[in-house]
């Protein structure tokens, strides 16, 4: 790939490549002709879907880009249906490496500045796994909505879509709803989806 996702952290994107069923090789951590192989098919599947499902914005594309084939089809067919419902959304999240979740996790926390966004440390997110997103809603003019009754609208819109069965919406969840939060339905506890991950097994 012309850039590799996760940056410096090839085992967090070996995995990726292996649950996407491109990586060969063993996950070692090391960037080898396997994983450069791996890499390369893996980002012909994401113009290939792109090219089917169609395309958007820059950042929703870069998000796009670091989920599972599978799930990437399933982020572009909910984000054409809720904007084929007059609204304007956008992908703000997708994997994010261990690293970064606990980054993440940190902020509010131990002193750091700033809001406390995720309660989920390093691989207890399903957006660790390369099956999860985000979107934003946007205004006319273009600005970010942190909090509107679209987020509802927009998940009631894929809940009546054709991926309503392969899609999970957080909107739906009964404790801590999260109306920005999808991801592909796996049918698995949290700790099987971690395990499938780390070992390079098919969520499926």
């Amino acid at each position: 790939m012309s850039t590799r996702l996760f940056g410096e952290d090839v085992t967090e994107f070996q995995r990726l490549l292996k649950v996407s069923g491109l990586l060969k090789g063993r996950i070692d951590g090391v960037w080898g002709a396997e994983t450069a192989k791996a890499a390369a098919a893996f980002e012909n599947f994401y113009k290939a879907i792109r090219e089917s499902e169609g395309a958007f914005d820059m950042r929703s594309e870069g998000l796009i880009m670091t989920l599972i084939p599978n799930a990437q089809t399933l982020a572009r067919q909910s984000l054409k249906f809720i904007r084929k419902g007059g609204i304007d959304a956008r992908i703000i999240s997708g994997t994010r490496s261990y690293l970064e979740q606990d980054t993440l996790y940190k902020r509010g926390r131990y002193g750091n500045p700033g809001p406390r966004v995720t309660n989920a440390k390093g691989g207890q997110s399903n957006h660790n796994f390369g099956i999860a997103w985000d979107i934003g809603v946007f205004d006319a003019k273009g600005r970010y909505l942190a909090d509107s009754p679209l987020y509802r609208k927009a998940g009631e819109l894929v809940l009546k879509s054709v991926t309503q069965h392969a899609v999970e919406w957080g909107g739906e969840w009964r404790s801590f709803p999260d109306v920005s939060h999808y991801q592909v339905r796996t049918g698995l506890q949290l700790a099987e989806v971690r395990r499938r991950f780390e070992n390079g097994e098919t969520m499926a």
